[in-house]
């Protein structure tokens, strides 16, 4: 018998605290030793019973970005790096709502200038977004 827990197991730890992406979890298999047959069937059984969802994890992840004040670009770069497929990523951003509605909250709460289109833009908002607030500094 292997001393090594099965790939199911591992994947089912990482998860216990927060979701993760199908492509995150076969990176934490791989890095445990996992051969690719394994991780691969290990998978596709966590989402084939939903453990694991890469569409409901995009548009989660999008969800709370957003709520943190972030723009469209920092969570479409999010979203990659987690290796989230193009097409989820612009359905993800799709359901979050307007980028220059979520500026316009926080340009109301932050007041126009120079220093708020600095954090809009550190924020991944876009040139959109900052000629708003420039546009209402006039």
């Amino acid at each position: 018998m292997s001393e090594r827990p099965d790939a199911v197991e591992t994947a089912l730890r990482a998860l216990r605290h927060r979701d993760r992406s199908t492509a995150e979890l076969d990176a934490r298999l791989e890095q445990r030793g996992v051969g690719e047959a394994e991780r691969q069937e290990a998978l596709e059984t966590l989402e084939r019973i939903g453990y694991v969802d890469d569409e409901r994890f995009a548009r989660s992840r999008a969800e709370r970005l957003a709520e943190r004040g972030s723009g469209d670009a920092l969570i479409r770069d999010d979203l990659e790096r987690r290796g989230i497929p193009a097409e989820l990523v612009d359905s993800a951003l799709a359901g979050i709502g307007p980028e220059r509605e979520r500026a316009a909250r926080i340009i109301e709460r932050r007041g126009p200038g120079v220093k708020t289109a600095r954090y809009l833009a550190a924020r991944g908002f876009g040139e959109d977004a900052l000629q708003k607030v420039i546009a209402q500094e006039d």
